[in-house]
């Protein structure tokens, strides 16, 4: 049986990742790491496009589909407009979930190309900069793009990130509000939140507005609670619009602030990024940026599928966006001390009851 990636990177201890980067050149391994690499290499007899040559001549009528996590909804919808399409068709899928993590990209397309799959759905941190994307080129199976910014002879269907960004922040102008703010997931794991924080900058200097204060978190709005007490440590100057760069880091923080007797809208507005269901359901009813998720996923496996087919593949496919207003974002109020006590005072007096 032929030797994986894996297995070099077990005889060499070190990452899938290090091997990936090592055979595919795409960075420098140096040094002691870089002879074990090569040595694990020649012992296994390690032969990178082995698997794509193997694919090449074989069918497995089934589709790799790699989302950054289970738990955020949007990323379901995709999967359920992916579904659609290779039922249709008779594929079957094998899904999953990086965590927002590169190097678990590249575990996980390892894991999807030694079960021989036909084809690759897939959402990554950054397509200019992938691994797994590298992996996938190298054994020359298919793949297509869902939700990541366009990228030369990298196909990909997502909306408008960087406009959607600037109408957000011209949505808060119309209220009335100049001092904004974005709690958004890590850039350097997700290029959407970066093209969003970007058209946001840009809505606000078009509109002559005070830079908006930018704040990275946790993309799913767990520990967010010390970037809002620094935050709105100074409520004469904190923000009375923030932008999340998606629903579910907006729903955490309205959830914060009313924990902390900062009422939305009220005093602050919040409006989030994806247009998942759920969160029209909540009180206040979330203001946000809707992408056509399920849209997008069925997009993006029917471009995948004529590929197989012996089609061509389009490059970039940008699907419309449109704005969801909700009760969560409001006109500008009032953001004193006098109106709202302080933050770390209130985590205080909670903790001693």
């Amino acid at each position: 049986m032929a030797a994986t990636i894996r297995d070099v990177a077990r005889k060499a201890n070190v990452s899938v990742a290090t091997v990936s980067r090592f055979v595919n050149g795409t960075h420098k391994v140096r040094g002691e790491t870089a002879e074990r690499v090569k040595e694990a290499i020649a012992e296994l007899d390690f032969r990178p496009n082995a698997v794509g040559r193997s694919l090449s001549t074989s069918h497995t009528k089934s589709l790799g589909v790699v989302i950054p996590s289970i738990s955020n909804p949007v990323f379901s919808e995709a999967v359920a407009g992916i579904t659609n399409e290779a039922k249709q068709q008779g594929y079957s899928l094998m899904l999953t979930s990086t965590n927002y993590d590169p190097e678990e990209e590249q575990s996980v397309v390892e894991t999807l190309l030694e079960n021989r799959v036909d084809g690759v759905l897939l959402t990554v941190a950054d397509p200019e900069n992938s691994a797994a994307l590298d992996m996938l080129r190298n054994a020359r199976t298919p793949f297509f793009l869902i939700y990541n910014q366009p990228v030369e002879q990298t196909p990909t269907v997502t909306v408008d990130n960087v406009l959607a960004g600037q109408e957000v922040a011209e949505q808060f102008a119309v209220l009335g509000h100049t001092r904004l703010g974005m709690i958004s997931g890590r850039f350097t794991t997700s290029d959407r939140a970066l093209a969003r924080k970007n058209g946001f900058l840009k809505g606000a200097a078009n509109l002559k507005l005070p830079a908006p204060v930018i704040c990275e978190a946790d993309h799913e709005g767990r520990a967010l609670e010390q970037t809002l007490k620094a935050l709105y440590q100074d409520l004469s100057t904190a923000p009375t619009a923030l932008f999340c760069s998606n629903d579910l880091l907006a729903i955490s923080v309205i959830g914060y602030l009313r924990k902390q007797d900062i009422s939305v809208p009220q005093q602050v507005s919040v409006i989030g990024f994806d247009g998942i269901d759920v969160g029209s359901h909540f009180y206040p009813s979330l203001a946000t940026m809707v992408q056509p998720s399920q849209e997008m996923g069925a997009a993006a496996a029917k471009q995948l599928l004529a590929r197989l087919s012996g089609g061509d593949i389009k490059e970039a496919l940008i699907l419309p966006h449109v704005f969801r207003p909700g009760e969560s974002a409001g006109p500008a109020g009032k953001l004193t001390p006098a109106s709202s006590p302080n933050l770390s005072q209130n985590t205080r007096r909670r903790s001693t009851t």
